[in-house]
């Protein structure tokens, strides 16, 4: 596995070194088609690096929390837009998820509708990257667009039962100022019913059920 790590981190400069070679070759000692597998493997690696790039890599930083190995690995992607879509998808997400750590709330958005614009090929990941825009539009207090965002994740299906809770809590608390108490109630007990445990989430459900209770509906 680290092997196959080291070849994809240095895989644009060992293509460009295997072509050389056969163009060296090619030259100097032999035909072509002697030295065809050179620049087969080269261009191979070549278009590799640009239509896959090395997202492989991310994993154990992200993994680690190694946050400065995940940006370098992003940073090494010179052109994002000819990464295959699937993988130029999560290569937003990423991106977006690293400017929400540093809150940089304006860059986040911008990557993250790239991403949702792009699609997943897991809805679950969809989902997230739904719930993430909607949380960020409640922020703003654009709570029409939250809810559009809100629909979206939970139709797409969330990976987690502590981030449902937060979709169902936004959607009640969304529901709750527009006065439609019945539909707040309801997404209310859906909340409850993913039985989170994460504290934040566990507060906010107390918080909610300490006047929900006494509203009409």
């Amino acid at each position: 596995m680290k092997f196959y790590n080291l070849i994809i981190k240095y895989r644009f400069w060992l293509s460009i070194i295997a072509i050389i070679i056969g163009v060296v070759l090619n030259l100097t000692v032999s035909g072509f088609w002697p030295v065809f597998p050179l620049y087969f493997i080269g261009l191979i690696g070549f278009l590799s690096h640009f239509f896959i790039g090395p997202m492989r890599l991310l994993q154990e930083p992200m993994e680690s929390g190694n946050i400065e190995e995940v940006e370098k690995i992003l940073d090494s992607i010179w052109f994002p837009n000819l990464l295959y879509k699937p993988i130029r998808s999560t290569y937003y997400t990423v991106k977006g998820n690293m400017a929400m750590m540093k809150q940089d709330f304006d860059t986040a958005e911008k990557h993250l509708k790239k991403s949702a614009t792009l699609g997943s090929p897991m809805p679950e990941a969809e989902g997230a990257n739904k719930l993430q825009l909607g949380m960020m539009a409640m922020q703003k207090g654009d709570m029409k667009t939250a809810e559009g965002y809100m629909r979206a994740a939970i139709r797409a299906g969330i990976p987690d039962k502590e981030s449902e809770a937060i979709a169902f809590l936004s959607m009640c608390q969304i529901f709750m100022n527009k006065r439609e108490f019945r539909a707040a109630k309801d997404f209310f007990r859906k909340a409850k019913a993913c039985k989170p445990t994460t504290k934040q989430v566990v507060d906010q459900i107390k918080e909610i059920e300490k006047y929900i209770s006494r509203v009409p509906g």
